[in-house]
């Protein structure tokens, strides 16, 4: 159900984003209409987007802001240092993507129809008002919906389950399938982010993962699932058969459902989950990190030009380097058909999916190595305890972690 929290408090989000952060992103001229920021509308029933070609030019958007559009930015994460925090930091709590819109409407506007999602969407008023108005599901099968709904007409909505107006500080949640609609009074501006979780994390999408791979190894692994259909089965089976009674039909069905249970026996459930994370990881963005985490990573790593070369370029690691992972959820061991790959997280993009996964092969006998550190954080561990069989190989991966940004050091490795 929709939840509603007054805080009482108009500065609870001050420092999250602001009107003025967004003028700045359009005055540095990275935001283009379509990719970042969407030109909206909505009256007298008709929803429309606005968007030219080109850079989001500040007099070119600040024209559609006064002649009545909303302003949509899609990614604020990759123009706000605060937003990038907020979300990274949320990612790890949900384990799930966590994204974000901002949206800035003007007094006595609407910028979207009525619709329904399919995320959580927690909504937080950063400036000005907004009016509300929240609608349950029409029927089952919009509970918890796996995708967003078209645009709804008024006619459709019924009697909302929540009405109000939300001021700065104030939240608001609904969950996926919540149908909602908002609009400005007459007398203020509104500035809000929505913060969304839970896009295609649901059971149904695990089962998508892991049915076929279940299937493919009851195949190959049963001769019950090759055994040939019965030649006769078109005959008895089939939609125009259905109230046909035939113990055909009866041993048939038998058949079905108990192939299907024995499913259950084949299903590699853990090899799906560890699909689904590596998708999550694809999805997450970049951690952020603190001045000390910095300094004991390769982004802070002093490597410079200096009297006509470059110096400290080498990454010294000896048995007595104390390491840790950077954070516990930046990777994700998948034994796959072409070897076992370690994805991470590190050098992902602020921008959603602007980058491929980020992966790489890793030796098998390096695998208890990979599980010893995820069992270790947060404590650090010397390199000379990693499970490896010779030094050399203990050195060797810890540099490769550390070059990818996924090791920090209890000590910079060199001191300036």
């Amino acid at each position: 159900a929709p939840l509603l929290v007054r805080r009482g408090q108009p500065a609870y989000y001050a420092g999250l984003f602001s009107t003025a952060e967004l003028d700045g992103a359009l005055r540095g001229g990275a935001v283009h209409f379509g990719t970042h920021l969407d030109v909206t509308s909505y009256a007298q029933g008709v929803r429309e987007t606005h968007n030219p070609a080109g850079p989001a030019l500040p007099a070119v958007v600040w024209d559609f802001y006064r002649n009545g559009c909303s302003l949509r930015l899609l990614c604020p994460q990759a123009f706000s240092d605060t937003v990038w925090h907020f979300l990274s930091v949320l990612q790890e709590q949900f384990g799930s993507m966590l994204g974000a819109n901002t949206y800035l409407t003007p007094p006595g506007a609407q910028g979207f129809a009525p619709h329904y999602d399919d995320i959580e969407a927690f909504v937080l008023q950063l400036e000005g008002k907004k009016r509300w108005r929240v609608y349950g599901p029409r029927r089952d099968a919009e509970v918890l919906p796996q995708f967003s709904s078209a645009n709804l007409a008024q006619a459709e909505l019924g009697e909302p389950v929540l009405e109000t107006v939300l001021e700065a500080g104030d939240l608001l949640y609904f969950p996926r399938g919540f149908i909602h609609q908002a609009d400005c009074l007459p007398d203020a501006h509104s500035l809000h982010i929505t913060v969304s979780s839970y896009q295609r994390n649901s059971w149904g999408d695990l089962l998508e993962k892991l049915l076929p791979a279940a299937l493919q190894m009851a195949l190959e692994e049963d001769v019950e699932y090759r055994r040939g259909l019965p030649m006769d089965y078109l005959g008895y089976m089939g939609v125009a058969n259905s109230d046909t009674v035939d113990a055909r039909r009866t041993a048939f069905m038998e058949k079905v459902q108990n192939l299907i249970k024995k499913l259950v026996d084949y299903a590699p459930i853990d090899a799906a989950v560890d699909q689904r994370a590596k998708s999550f990881l694809h999805d997450c963005l970049p951690p952020v990190l603190t001045q000390s985490e910095k300094a004991q990573s390769v982004y802070g790593f002093p490597a410079r030009w200096q009297d006509g070369g470059p110096h400290n370029v080498d990454i010294l690691i000896t048995k007595d380097t104390e390491i840790r992972l950077l954070r516990h959820g930046i990777i994700r061991l998948c034994n796959e058909e072409a070897g076992v790959m370690l994805y991470y997280t590190t050098e992902n993009s602020r921008v959603y999916h602007k980058e491929e996964p980020k992966f790489f092969e890793l030796d098998p006998e390096y695998t208890e190595s990979i599980e010893f550190l995820l069992s270790s954080y947060p404590n650090h561990v010397s390199v000379d305890n990693l499970p490896c069989e010779t030094l050399e190989e203990k050195i060797s991966l810890a540099t490769l972690l550390f070059e990818k940004g996924i090791l920090t050091t209890k000590k910079p490795l060199v001191q300036m």
